[in-house]
């Protein structure tokens, strides 16, 4: 039987699922594998099954001349914690588990969108303080949603799904920058440039994480954004320069953010804890159990196809 490591817990029904099949070590912690674990893992196991912030990098991958480890089945879509190019060198197939967090990571973002638009947090923070002294014609004013243009960075499978929410939910206006044509939006949306997505009443981030993707919101392209323009990333962190973000809401230039990835998570930056028009969640996007547990059954199903012989159905380096 090969030994399978699992580097943070997961659902009990997808731990059963894998001691049904593999050697099973379940890691039961929630940091991230440290430089000697990421060695271990390719050392002493046959399969890993890693998630986010576990970084097989190339010199993780050069420091285990041969690896034993064949297959590192990523539980979650994104994978840029891990490089596909040296794990093939090295001889792995590395997996993903791409479907099962798209309406659960697009419902976040409708969510950081109303919570930011309409100050929902900020009201929460003032009831449970006892501070709120009852109804009033101007208590709280926010920002009206439906109806409004929302600008969708990145159009795949969670961006369509954003966009379905806020065109039908919200009667949205949607437009959407992509790197590459999309033919079929699958409902009424307009492809613009990056410039044009960004000058939007809300802005929502949805790309991969990757090389390409490192820092696309920067200082250029959030000065696109207009100065009542909301800003939300359900991404990956380090999609936005974190940096370029405050500097943009402490002088103005856009009304609010709403967060749930962060460029060093678990870091989360004092200067945006300390501002009220900022909606900051703890990385929220697929944390519902069923989605988890699709998620796990898919990594499961992955490593199983591997260890059967055949191609893995969710392969990212082929």
């Amino acid at each position: 039987m090969q030994r399978l490591l699992i580097t943070r817990r997961l659902p009990d029904r997808v731990l059963e699922a894998a001691r049904a099949r593999f050697d099973v070590t379940l890691r039961d912690r929630t940091d991230v594998l440290s430089a000697d674990e990421l060695r271990a893992a390719l050392r002493d196991y046959d399969a890993v099954l890693p998630t986010l912030g576990d970084r097989f990098q190339p010199d993780v991958f050069a420091d285990v001349s041969a690896p034993r480890a064949k297959i590192l089945a990523n539980f979650g879509v994104g994978y840029n914690h891990i490089d596909t190019v040296a794990a093939k060198a090295a001889g792995l197939a590395v997996t993903n588990t791409p479907g099962a967090v798209t309406d659960a990571t697009a419902d976040i973002a409708v969510s950081l969108i109303l919570m930011t638009a309409r100050r929902l947090g900020e009201g929460e923070r003032i009831l449970r303080a006892g501070r709120w002294e009852g109804w009033g014609p101007v208590q709280m004013l926010g920002t009206h949603v439906t109806g409004k243009r929302i600008g969708i960075i990145g159009f795949g499978r969670i961006g369509k799904a954003i966009a379905k929410r806020c065109h039908y939910g919200f009667d949205m206006e949607v437009v959407f920058y992509n790197r590459s044509r999309v033919e079929d939006p699958g409902l009424p949306a307009r492809q613009v440039e990056m410039a044009e997505a960004m000058a939007a009443d809300f802005v929502v981030v949805a790309v991969p994480g990757s090389k390409e993707t490192h820092h696309l919101m920067n200082a250029k392209t959030l000065g696109m954004m207009k100065k009542s323009g909301i800003f939300v990333n359900i991404s990956r962190g380090d999609v936005v320069d974190e940096a370029a973000l405050i500097e943009a809401l402490e002088q103005g230039r856009i009304a609010g953010a709403g967060l749930d990835v962060y460029e060093f998570e678990p870091k989360v930056p004092a200067a945006l804890i300390a501002m009220e028009n900022v909606t900051l969640l703890p990385h929220l996007g697929t944390a519902c159990l069923e989605v988890r547990e699709d998620m796990g059954m898919m990594a499961v199903a992955n490593l199983v196809a591997w260890a059967e012989g055949r191609v893995p159905p969710n392969l990212v380096n082929p």
